[in-house]
């Protein structure tokens, strides 16, 4: 009965500690999942007919200079490229979070949408909110969310034990 007790204070009380983390961790988790599924969190890959590279590193940024959201002026404004040969498209995301898809064989624009899967992300992993965030508080929530698990584990196999103990009491004084 004590482990029983002791796990079940445990689990209480360290629950209610990690429960803002654990909820953030789960809600973006799910927004994650789904992220292909929904524009709105991260654009949608555009399909091309013609696939060849006939681009160079110079028409991308000139390309990608032309939006005005994305605030690309030099190549220090892009975070990353995305290159898709066969699809035949080049992803170019602005470290403000706006995507531009453009074709490999022209360099024309196919779309322009902000990109919040990114920012999720950081939201999911704790980096978001300050430097340390992810290894001083979400770290230790997972660990403490893990603890959590096996101490239901504990009072689950604890209670189990219990009626299984209750019934052949029973049935032997019944026999």
């Amino acid at each position: 009965m004590q482990y029983r007790r002791i796990s079940r204070h445990f689990h209480l009380w360290a629950a209610l500690v990690i429960f803002i983390p654990v909820v953030i961790v789960i809600a973006t988790g799910i927004l994650l999942q789904v992220k292909k599924e929904f524009d709105w969190i991260q654009p949608a890959t555009q399909k091309v007919t013609q696939k060849e590279l006939n681009i160079s590193f110079e028409q991308i940024l000139a390309a990608a200079s032309t939006i005005s959201e994305a605030e690309i002026t030099s190549w220090q404004d892009i975070d990353r490229l995305d290159v898709r040969p066969n699809k035949g498209i080049i992803k170019i995301q602005s470290k403000n979070n706006w995507e531009i898809q453009i074709s490999t064989a022209d360099a024309s624009i196919l779309q322009t949408a902000y990109r919040r899967s990114d920012t999720i992300e950081a939201i999911h992993d704790g980096s978001w909110f300050f430097e340390g965030a992810k290894l001083w508080i979400f770290l230790p929530a997972a660990i403490v969310l893990f603890l959590i698990w096996l101490s239901g584990c504990v009072m689950l196999y604890t209670t189990m034990r219990s009626k299984y103990k209750k019934r052949n009491h029973q049935k032997n004084r019944d026999a």
